[in-house]
């Protein structure tokens, strides 16, 4: 059973791990403690980036030859294949580790087996400690493992009574500059942010992210880490002068494959299948697509009609609202038909926190039961 100090360490290492989120897809975010053979904390670590060392290397490093008869915590059971790096079981078995504690099982077939190499050569294993934490911080990757297809967050704005825009089509802006600034905290954190051709017209939006550090695949001026921008384009329509153009933020569009024949500079084209009913792509296919690019998370930043079609598909794994103190009375709503007819049909959310930001409300909810659905087959 875990120790008082191993619980400690596995919170601390659950907060190192989060500072991964962003950088290290196609990998899981991994926040590693070594405490040595009296229980104190000698070293720790997180996964960095993807192709650089792992959680547990970092920590070992850092504990140097106080790693020998010590324990090593870790969030995620550690890996026992060589890619890019080498296997952690085997970092550990060579450190003198002869203890370890982690807290969610490797869903990845090629990465799984850490914990009986470790049992096997005569190591204590301990698993499931604190891993609904665990597993919260890196749900994007744990989704896309168990399910093939990228985690998807649903985020959108509107007023007290629901609305996105006002009826005159204006939306800028709706809520306060501080939730403005967490959106783009949620970008920063997602392999790619979505919309759709409406959106496009309508607001021409940028997408990239801004008052962000780190870097991590494309960057733009101001040195942050920006997502792919993914708009969903199904007659390719897109003006040449789009904002999402511009080289800041690698960009793809999607068009139907019976779509006329475009060649964007500054942006790659993908032809999917068109949805088997209503308008637009066929959204399996679209996050199909996206896993096969390594795609691990998706913001999903559309406008009312595209979260219908997402939510019709079963495809949202996370609501964040902003909602803001005003009232409209008319406009668009902030979700369009999602293929739920009566109230029967209502998706049912679990609160999982409400913060203020600003004058606005921040509500995180996720569908209830908590864990994801996979996507209907197209």
């Amino acid at each position: 059973m875990a120790t008082t100090a191993e619980a400690e360490a596995m919170r601390r290492a659950i907060a190192l791990a989060a500072r991964g989120l962003g950088h290290t897809s196609p990998n899981p975010v991994v926040g590693c403690v070594i405490l040595d053979a009296d229980g104190r904390t000698a070293g720790e670590g997180w996964h960095q980036r993807a192709g650089g060392p792992h959680a547990e290397v970092h920590a070992l490093r850092a504990a140097g030859e106080r790693a020998r008869g010590g324990t090593a915590v870790v969030t995620l059971e550690p890996c026992n294949h060589t890619g890019r790096t080498g296997p952690c079981a085997q970092a550990l078995l060579d450190a003198g580790i002869v203890r370890v504690v982690y807290a969610v099982a490797d869903p990845n077939a090629k990465a799984a087996g850490g914990a009986a190499t470790l049992a096997a050569a005569g190591t204590a294993v301990e698993s499931g400690l604190l891993a609904d934490q665990a597993a919260a911080v890196n749900e994007a990757w744990l989704t896309s493992m168990r399910f093939g297809r990228p985690f998807v967050l649903w985020k959108y704005a509107a007023t007290l009574d629901g609305r996105s825009a006002a009826a005159d089509g204006t939306s800028r802006w709706i809520t306060s500059a501080e939730s403005r600034a967490d959106v783009h905290r949620l970008r920063a954190e997602s392999d790619a942010v979505v919309v759709g051709s409406g959106t496009l017209r309508a607001d021409d939006p940028h997408l990239a992210v801004r008052g962000a550090s780190g870097s991590n695949g494309a960057s733009g001026s101001n040195g942050a880490r920006q997502p792919l921008r993914v708009v969903l384009d199904s007659k390719a329509t897109i003006a040449p002068d789009a904002r999402v153009l511009d080289g800041t933020a690698p960009t793809l569009i999607a068009v139907a494959e019976d779509a006329p024949a475009v060649r964007l500079a500054g942006a790659e084209t993908v032809r999917l299948p068109r949805a088997i009913s209503g308008p637009g792509l066929d959204i399996p296919a679209l996050l199909g697509e996206l896993h096969g690019r390594g795609i691990r998370s998706v913001l999903l930043e559309g406008g009312p009609t595209l979260a219908g079609a997402f939510l019709a598909a079963r495809a949202v794994d996370k609501v964040v609202g902003y909602l803001a103190p005003a009232l409209l009375g008319a406009g668009a709503p902030a979700l369009a038909d999602a293929g739920i007819t009566t109230i029967t049909q209502a998706l049912r959310l679990e609160l999982t926190d409400v913060t203020r930001l600003g004058p606005d409300l921040r509500i995180t909810a996720v569908p209830a039961p908590t864990a994801p659905v996979a996507p209907e087959e197209s």
